[in-house]
Order: structure tokens, then C-alpha cells, then sequence
């Protein structure tokens, strides 16, 4: 069985990559890069690499970004039709796996309410260590803070959230940091 745990460059699934580092052994760290990602969740995934002792494998999708939204007929991702999360982050995913069993970790900590994108791939089993070690959010910062390895660097700006530079899950507030901080 495969121990598969996804990183976003974020706070949650960085912290559970530190927290698993010592627990699970051949533990396999990937990062789908969708080539929208800043470069301060670049630098974090790097950063991360040198905590662990270990690459991050990284996979990407045949067509980018820009090519499947060209086949959406120029519909931007929404609420409504989240598709970038399906093509350039769950299929990259079940493909890196193949048809092999796999233990997907997932990084929703003990104090959220959701469940996430999950593969419905039946050799794919996802679990949840936050919630079953009662990880919250004050203890996933604990866990980044204790490490040294600290809070994602574009945190200190006000953005909220790893993934693509443009997310539509960004509040109106971080359009304009990241206006600030990447003009360009």
C-alpha cells in the first residue's frame, strides 16, 4: 500500500506533512503544480523539502491552465463549476496513482466541517489525522511555528490561501495585496 500525502503549499497540508514526517514510514510527497501557483508557495514547497529530508515529486497536467480553459469556452472556475480543482488537481492525482491501493492523507484539520475534494477511486482510501489527533488550527500553527519552518510566506501579506494566484476564493481585500506584491 502507498502512503500518498498531497501538499497545496499551504499551512494545513505543510503542517501535516511535519506532523506525518517521523510517523509514516515511505511516506510520498507531491505537489500538483497547475503553473499559476505564486512564487512564495514555490519557495514554501522548497522550503518544506529541506525540513523533510525528502523531494516533493511534482506532477502537472498535459494541457495547462490556459488549454482547459480554452476547452471551457473561456468560463472561469467558480463555486458553481470548480472544474480547475478537477483537472489540474484531483486527476493529476488519481493518475500519479494508477490502479495501486493508496492511503491518501488529507490535511482538513479538527475544527473544519468539511471534507474536501476526495477521489472516488475505490484503491484510494483517504484518512484524516488532524481530526483524529484533534489538530486544530492553533495546533497546526504550533506545529509550523515549533518546526521552524513557520507560517507560509504569503501569509504576512493577508492572503489567506494557497493554489492558483487568481483563485476566485480569494476575498476582495487579497486582490489587492497581491496587486501590491505582484504588480505584474
Amino acid at each position: 500500500v502507498r502512503h500518498i500525502l498531497s501538499l497545496s503549499g499551504g499551512k494545513d497540508s505543510t503542517a501535516l506533512a511535519i506532523h506525518l514526517r517521523d510517523r509514516v514510514p515511505n511516506m510520498e510527497y507531491i505537489f500538483h503544480d497547475t503553473g499559476k501557483e505564486l512564487p512564495d508557495t514555490v519557495a514554501y514547497i522548497e522550503r518544506l523539502e529541506s525540513y523533510l529530508g525528502q523531494r516533493v515529486i511534482r506532477t502537472t497536467t498535459r494541457q495547462g491552465f490556459d488549454d482547459i480553459l480554452r476547452t471551457k469556452g473561456g468560463v472561469l472556475p467558480s463555486g458553481r463549476r470548480r472544474w480547475c480543482t478537477d483537472y489540474l488537481k484531483l486527476k493529476p492525482f488519481e493518475a500519479y496513482i494508477g490502479d495501486e491501493p493508496c492511503i491518501n492523507y488529507v490535511g482538513i484539520r479538527a475544527d473544519e466541517d468539511r471534507v474536501g475534494y476526495i477521489s472516488h477511486k475505490p484503491n484510494i482510501r483517504a484518512v484524516f489525522p488532524f481530526r483524529d489527533d484533534g489538530i486544530d488550527y492553533a495546533g497546526v500553527v504550533r506545529i509550523l511555528t515549533d518546526s521552524g519552518l513557520g507560517m507560509p510566506p504569503y501569509t504576512e501579506w493577508g492572503r489567506t490561501r494557497s493554489g492558483c494566484f487568481f483563485c476566485f476564493y480569494q476575498q476582495k481585500i487579497e486582490w489587492v495585496r497581491l496587486k501590491q506584491h505582484y504588480p505584474k
